[in-house]
């Protein structure tokens, strides 16, 4: 999979929830700055913009960011305390207040965001889950680049920080996205991040990539080629299914990236390539007599990935031209021991077999975390 560490990119305005919540007592008050200066934290981690510089040089030399470390502690601090502020928030209280907060946030995933001439385009929602879907999805996008950044040295526990991102990107898509898309006004600018669409495609792309990590432990394993061309169909499927998802939210909204778009379509046709390789390779294995078909998927394979548009980012580019190059050296290969040995006719598209997916890694269900403290507001 490639590297797209745009999720990070968030930026928000600072919130002082003492200033704008009336209290009944001074615990309360008390708790309400505890809020605030743990959301201070993470305001100035994610606004300093070191963040997104710091994971493009670890991917290029290598190693580890204590950086990173820190943002996600700073974030399990502060995401306990504002789950239990909205606990104890009726969601008459919930909206009131909110109005005064005044709720903003960037998107790293928005079109007229990349555009803007003016910097940073914020969005203001007057919302709790407004809030909360925004930390929730920064913190999912932590565990996804620290889950990068572990690859070389840990697959297993590279694998399971995937997995952990893809929960946390499924439950706001399942429940706490839907219930603030529910009281939102359609009319409502928002960003993409506060979707359902978009955490949807989130949740899949965890997955794939925890597939994609996987994939490389079954290579040590010395498995079979007929296993790792279903693995690697198994991450194409769900990508295929990412991108169904996208268009239609663009179809809606009209206003997720296209980097995004491109990101998610270049890695499906990664992992496309690689599977009919893999599918071809244990098609010639099972039995030379099988030698036109192992051509015919490998053709049908270059002939697909050929028709779509190269990706811009030019260090994508070169990794499908490299698969490009070898699969027409696997043709040539296969084309010409066919002509020299076996003279097998080469199928029809509609008569070639095709790779059958698998997908082996799920989910782990996030479970959000309150302390058990009252919070007494005064309702107005």
């Amino acid at each position: 999979m490639f590297h797209f560490p745009d999720p990070l990119k968030l930026k928000t305005k600072r919130i002082v929830f003492e200033c704008v919540y009336s209290v009944n007592d001074n615990s309360t008050l008390d708790r309400l700055k505890e809020l605030s200066n743990a959301r201070r934290e993470v305001e100035e981690f994610i606004n300093d913009g070191s963040i997104i510089a710091k994971a493009v040089a670890r991917e290029k030399f290598g190693g580890s960011s204590s950086h990173l470390e820190q943002g996600i502690q700073k974030l399990e601090k502060y995401l306990p305390l504002l789950e239990n502020l909205i606990h104890h928030s009726g969601k008459e209280s919930r909206y009131q207040w909110a109005s005064r907060l005044k709720i903003q946030w960037s998107s790293a995933l928005s079109a007229s965001s990349l555009f803007s001439c003016k910097g940073h385009k914020f969005f203001q929602l007057n919302s709790l889950l407004y809030e909360l879907t925004m930390m929730r999805f920064l913190y999912g996008a932590m565990l996804r680049e620290q889950a990068r950044e572990v690859l070389s040295k840990d697959l297993v526990q590279s694998a399971t920080l995937f997995r952990k991102a893809a929960g946390i990107y499924h439950s706001l898509a399942t429940k706490v996205v839907s219930e603030f898309e529910a009281a939102t006004l359609i009319t409502e600018e928002r960003p993409p991040e506060a979707t359902s669409n978009v955490c949807s495609v989130l949740s899949l792309v965890c997955l794939a990539e925890a597939q994609a990590v996987t994939i490389r432990k079954a290579e040590e394993k010395g498995n079979t080629e007929s296993l790792l061309a279903k693995l690697h169909y198994g991450i194409v499927q769900m990508l295929d299914e990412a991108i169904i998802i996208l268009h239609r939210a663009n179809k809606d909204r009209k206003d997720v990236s296209t980097s995004f778009l491109e990101f998610v379509s270049t890695c499906k046709a990664l992992h496309e390539l690689k599977s009919y390789k893999h599918f071809a390779d244990s098609l010639k294995t099972d039995s030379d007599s099988q030698i036109g078909n192992a051509i015919g998927v490998l053709q049908h394979a270059q002939n697909t990935i050929q028709k779509n548009k190269l990706p811009s980012k030019e260090s994508w580019r070169s990794v499908i031209k490299h698969e490009l190059e070898t699969v027409s050296a696997l043709i040539r290969k296969y084309e010409h021991e066919n002509n020299f040995i076996w003279n097998k006719k080469i199928p029809p598209k509609h008569e070639l077999p095709f790779p059958e997916g698998k997908k082996i890694v799920d989910i782990i269900p996030y479970e959000p975390q309150r302390p058990e403290q009252k919070i007494l507001l005064k309702l107005q």
